[in-house]
């Protein structure tokens, strides 16, 4: 049966299923801060018949699970169980979500949520990994870094559990202590870590001017109104510089994306016109293109964008747009590569299905998707092991998918790679 749903709720998502709820986004089109985007539909097709065979054997086996298995099950516990693994072995993004994970799926929109402020993967050898700290959360403020292993929380081994699990385990009332046991490359012990979860009001957009003429710009996720922040951060670091910016530099280390929309319009900001993704899938609702509006707030001033293992979605959305148009130079490692679209699909019963239905496409037609975003200038930093999409067991192919190999992320992290993003910068000024 092919679902037609009443409504779908475009999602761009972190890199994967997040120690607190992903970040949903309204579709682009009915966004006040995005242009409007370009939809086409694909040809009708027919669905393909359910083969009775099929049917038969699924049902032969929940026969044999309810008569056999070890402990008593019900059905419906059973059914559940099924839909999640039918879910789970379609690729790292799709998942069959129980009514509360669906209530909670629009928590991050606004930026605030409770938990330890931590992006997640689970890597091809079951391994739970830190994608990303979110600026100013515990885990951050703890020392977390990109690439770290969680291997316990609360004493309890998580090896060999999935993400959605260990993340319902992160959470919990604000206040609540959590202990980790993290395993990180170069360091011989585990490290321990003692957390307390908080309110996480995620700082979204922030600025500075690194020196006369020459602005910093630090977007760490894409919230619902992170479009309107970045303009109103770029003509605040010009009205401290006295005058237009000389060049901008922009920090997307480690931010794992967000609301599809915040990154259109974050774009916007800086592209005077012409396409930012384009979108493509077997829905008509994946078939988008969506463009920039003319204007462009920083009057053409050079742009330069600092980027890691730990930049996805979103903000390789906003990279690869800037870098096709010629507008900014990419500085850094090569990106995580997260380039899918899920839609979340709302059940009768208050579940959900989250469902990847397409791929992203830079603006000269580059798949974002398990490739991920090539730097100009490339800096050497920590490896992060498996911190990248290609590297998720089962992820979704990418058309430039390049077979270069396991555990290559590399996050840069500190003020060095800054320093070295604004040496390229000052190149680009006339």
């Amino acid at each position: 049966m092919r679902l037609i749903p009443p409504a779908l709720l475009l999602v761009l998502l972190a890199p994967v299923a997040l120690a607190q709820e992903p970040t949903p986004a309204v579709p682009p089109a009915q966004s006040p801060q995005a242009p409007a985007a370009e939809v086409i539909a694909p040809p009708p097709t027919t669905p393909d018949a359910i083969p009775l065979d099929e049917i038969r054997r699924y049902v032969g086996v929940f026969r044999a699970i309810k008569d056999a298995y070890v402990d008593p099950i019900s059905d419906e516990a059973l059914m559940r169980a099924a839909l999640r693994g039918l879910l789970a072995d379609l690729d790292p993004h799709s998942a069959y979500l129980e009514r509360e994970r669906a209530e909670k799926l629009t928590e991050m929109t606004t930026g605030r949520y409770v938990g330890i402020g931590v992006e997640l993967e689970m890597r091809g050898d079951r391994e739970l990994t830190v994608v990303a700290p979110v600026d100013g959360g515990p885990a951050a403020k703890a020392g977390l870094r990109s690439g770290d292993v969680i291997v316990a929380i609360d004493d309890k081994p998580i090896v060999g559990r999935d993400v959605d699990t260990a993340s319902a385990t992160l959470r919990g009332p604000p206040g609540s202590p959590v202990r980790l046991r993290i395993r990180r490359a170069g360091v011989a012990e585990p490290l321990e870590f003692a957390l307390v979860r908080a309110q996480i009001d995620v700082r979204a957009v922030s600025g500075r001017l690194l020196e006369p003429g020459y602005g910093f710009l630090r977007i760490a996720s894409f919230q619902a109104d992170t479009g309107t922040e970045v303009a109103a951060q770029v003509e605040k670091l010009q009205k401290a510089n006295g005058g237009r910016l000389r060049g901008l530099l922009i920090d997307l280390r480690s931010n794992p994306g967000g609301v599809l929309a915040a990154a259109v319009a974050s774009a916007d900001v800086f592209l005077d016109g012409g396409l930012v993704v384009r979108s493509r899938g077997r829905l008509g609702t994946s078939n988008a293109s969506y463009r920039a509006n003319p204007g462009d707030l920083l009057g053409g001033a050079p742009i330069v964008a600092l980027i890691d293992s730990g930049t996805a979605s979103a903000a390789e959305i906003l990279g690869g747009a800037l870098q096709d148009h010629g507008r900014a130079r990419l500085v850094g490692s090569r990106s995580f590569g997260k380039g899918s679209i899920q839609s979340v699909v709302p059940l009768a019963n208050g579940d959900a299905v989250k469902l990847t239905t397409g791929r992203y496409f830079t603006p000269d037609g580059h798949s974002i998707q398990a490739r991920g975003l090539t730097p100009d200038v490339r800096l050497a930093g920590d490896r992060a092991a498996g911190v990248r999409e290609q590297d998720l067991p089962g992820h979704l192919a990418g058309s430039d998918e390049a077979a270069d190999g396991y555990a290559r992320g590399e996050v840069l992290a500190g003020e060095a790679p800054v320093a070295a993003a604004l040496a390229e910068l000052k190149k680009m000024v006339r």
